[in-house]
């Protein structure tokens, strides 16, 4: 019981993570950029925004983005951004599925626990290089765009890049610690019942043997 619960609070956290993952990948709200004091930049109408796929303006009844063109003139730490959160997006698709189908409320037909154990672990891993690829994303670009234009705050998409690998790296965690914990478990009751009955089928011959010498004393 404690390990159904234990994977269903995991498999909801992953699902948050992931889904944060995909809202941080969509947007632009990543960083806030000014070369002067925030008053002023918004007096001037040169408060923006930069993300992984295009640049904003923020101003009084506009908000106005330019996409990136140049794909190849793009930083670095832009398109490392972008391969590592579309990497992560889709792949928290099957993991949040193979986990899903993993539940204890879900059964496919005559399925072994043994198989929806694995499945979940798998499942885990996944989601874990989902939160690997959030870590490297969303520190690697406010530091890079600090050094190349000026970081003056974050945005919202960067916080919620930042909660979507929390998330992803608990769930990944308590997903794959507690099918590890119960396949153990199930292994070691296996092992135990064939001991118990390997050692009772060994000591019916001696019961048969002295029952037949009881037999023929009594004749």
């Amino acid at each position: 019981m404690a390990n159904s619960c234990l994977q269903l609070s995991g498999f909801l956290i992953s699902f948050l993570g992931w889904l944060c993952i995909v809202i941080a990948t969509s947007t632009n709200d990543w960083v806030i950029m000014c070369k002067y004091g925030l008053n002023t930049c918004k007096k001037m109408d040169e408060l923006g925004a930069k993300g992984p796929w295009a640049e904003c303006v923020i101003s009084t009844g506009l908000y106005h983005c330019f996409s990136y063109t140049q794909i190849l003139d793009l930083p670095a730490y832009v398109q490392t951004t972008r391969a590592l959160m579309v990497a992560g997006s889709i792949l928290g698709l099957p993991a949040v599925i193979m986990c899903l189908m993993s539940m204890p409320c879900i059964n496919l037909g005559n399925e072994p626990q043994s198989s929806k154990n694995k499945r979940t672990i798998l499942g885990g891993v996944l989601i874990l290089i989902v939160g690997l690829c959030g870590v490297v994303s969303t520190i690697w670009f406010p530091i890079g765009a600090h050094r190349d234009q000026g970081l003056m705050s974050f945005g919202f998409s960067l916080f919620t890049g930042w909660i979507g690998t929390v998330f992803s790296l608990l769930g990944g965690c308590m997903l794959t610690c507690c099918s590890s914990d119960s396949s153990s478990s199930s292994h070691s009751y296996q092992d135990n019942n064939r001991f118990y009955y390997s050692k009772q089928g060994g000591g019916n011959p001696a019961v048969a043997a002295s029952t037949n010498h009881a037999k023929s004393a009594h004749v």
